[in-house]
């Protein structure tokens, strides 16, 4: 009898201790898993239930939680959709998060840890908790001009505070519109995704930060030109080779001159001439001369190679290894394998815009919870030293020349001093069609914005003008509030 008993309690108790293990992993190990579990219902219940806080630009809601007549209560709504739908990216029932949905998911769905005194208010006061609104750095008139100057077009425009680093302006082009993706109706949810994925223009891709990356072309210049300063064995009265073709070693190839400029003026070039007219052969003689190592660390102290979130993840910028001589040549015009994204460029003319500091690009200003306290603000952040402040100097005197007197005229701006560069990248189509950059700022004697604009497809004297053009308006847009 007794032997009966002890079996019993021994079972009993062991029962017991298998049922507090489990219910202890379930709790405290596996309680994250499971809510992630695309079975689980009830998380899908609990996320689309809940009141997201809203994505702000200067005041105004770009992406807020409105009530659904359907069993998930909120829905979520997106305003100028394609002038913002990169940035807020979607939050979607059968996709998931993208975009600033997605990167600030925990302080909009007010899951953060510092919101944790704010769920517990909510859970003893009934209360249906509220996610924390996010407010971007972005000038709502600035976005506007970009988007207007890309409408229709294929490409992207940064603009960037130079002494904070504040992304003030950020579009890619074609935009897509969220609200599809975010819908509640699962079939046209995914009848508009094929529809976006199977698009050759590739809509969902934000060309500013992410995608194929696109080549440099002569906007690398600029390094080449900080490298070459920094090297000292080169001033702005060094006299360069200018041939109108340089052979590449160990090729039957020759790289040309720069046809659209002035370069065939003059056999020999200093820094300034070569930089206003875009001469490839002294700045391919530079680099062959400085070598592969050198090239490769100046670009790695513009930002190339370096992950970066804003944030939004962003793709890293490229400068090829093991190059040999025909490879560095190309390299150093931008094009062969270098491969960089439009906030990288305009990441570099910062940094000459600020005395040769880089600062960390930054896309949102401030975090709010529910009742308007600040729960995290932006706060400049110094990336790097790219150059010394003397190099930023003379290259921002040669990045004035290129747009008072060289092949960036269109980008001038009456009574102010704007530095900028050009480029045009050969993208090997049949109809001689290429990607054409403008990157600069203004003023030159007191930075407030710097730009990449990048569009595609363009011939060179379209691309020139669109580039130029659309960076002086964006720089007006700026100069004059």
């Amino acid at each position: 009898m007794n032997r009966a008993i002890r079996h019993t309690w021994v079972a009993g108790v062991a029962i017991f201790t298998v049922l507090l293990l489990a219910l202890t992993y379930v709790q405290f190990f596996a309680a994250r898993t499971l809510e992630a579990h695309p079975w689980n219902n009830r998380s899908l219940y609990d996320q689309f239930g809940a009141d997201r806080g809203a994505i702000l630009v200067g005041g105004d809601a770009k992406a807020v939680s409105a009530p659904s007549d359907d069993d998930f209560e909120y829905q979520r709504v997106y305003a100028d959709p394609l002038m913002y739908g990169h940035l807020t990216g979607y939050f979607s029932l059968v996709y998931g998060a993208t975009g600033l949905e997605a990167a600030m998911g925990e302080e909009l769905s007010g899951a953060s840890d510092e919101q944790f005194y704010d769920r517990v208010v909510s859970m003893f006061s009934g209360n249906q908790p509220t996610g924390a609104s996010v407010e971007l750095t972005i000038d709502p008139v600035l976005q506007q001009t970009a988007h207007q100057l890309l409408e229709g077009r294929q490409g992207a425009i940064v603009a960037l505070d130079p002494e904070t680093g504040a992304i003030l302006a950020m579009v890619s082009s074609p935009g897509y519109d969220p609200n599809e993706l975010a819908s509640h109706d699962s079939a046209s949810v995914i009848a508009a995704a094929e529809r976006l994925n199977a698009d050759p223009a590739e809509p969902l891709v934000n060309r500013a930060i992410s995608g194929d990356l696109y080549a440099p072309a002569s906007t690398f210049k600029i390094i080449d030109t900080v490298a070459a300063l920094e090297s000292g064995e080169y001033t702005t009265e060094s006299s360069i080779p200018n041939p109108q073709e340089l052979p590449l070693p160990g090729t039957d190839v020759t790289l040309p001159n720069y046809v659209n400029g002035g370069c065939t003026a003059r056999a020999e070039a200093d820094l300034e001439f070569a930089l206003e007219q875009s001469c490839n052969t002294p700045f391919a003689s530079i680099a062959l001369d400085l070598g592969e190592d050198t090239i490769r660390r100046t670009a790695q102290n513009f930002g190339y190679g370096e992950p970066l979130s804003v944030p939004l993840k962003v793709t890293p910028s490229v400068f090829p290894g093991e190059l040999n001589d025909a490879q560095l040549a190309l390299s150093s015009i931008g094009q062969y394998d270098v491969r960089t994204t439009p906030l990288q460029v305009a990441m570099m003319s910062a940094a000459i815009a600020n005395n040769g500091v880089m600062m960390k690009p930054q896309l949102v200003e401030t975090v709010r919870s529910a009742d308007l306290s600040v729960i995290d603000e932006f706060t400049p952040e110094q990336l790097r030293r790219s150059t010394s402040a003397d190099v930023a100097d003379v290259v921002t005197d040669l990045m004035v020349s290129v747009v008072d007197d060289g092949i960036a005229r269109g980008a001038a701006v009456p009574g102010v001093e704007v530095a900028g560069k050009t480029g045009t990248a050969e993208i090997g189509s049949d109809e001689g069609l290429n990607d054409s950059w403008f990157t600069g700022f203004a003023p030159a004697d007191d930075p407030r914005v710097a730009v990449a604009v990048v569009f595609e497809d363009v011939d060179v004297a379209t691309g020139s003008s669109l580039t130029t053009t659309s960076a002086k308006q964006l720089f007006e847009a700026v100069l004059n509030k």
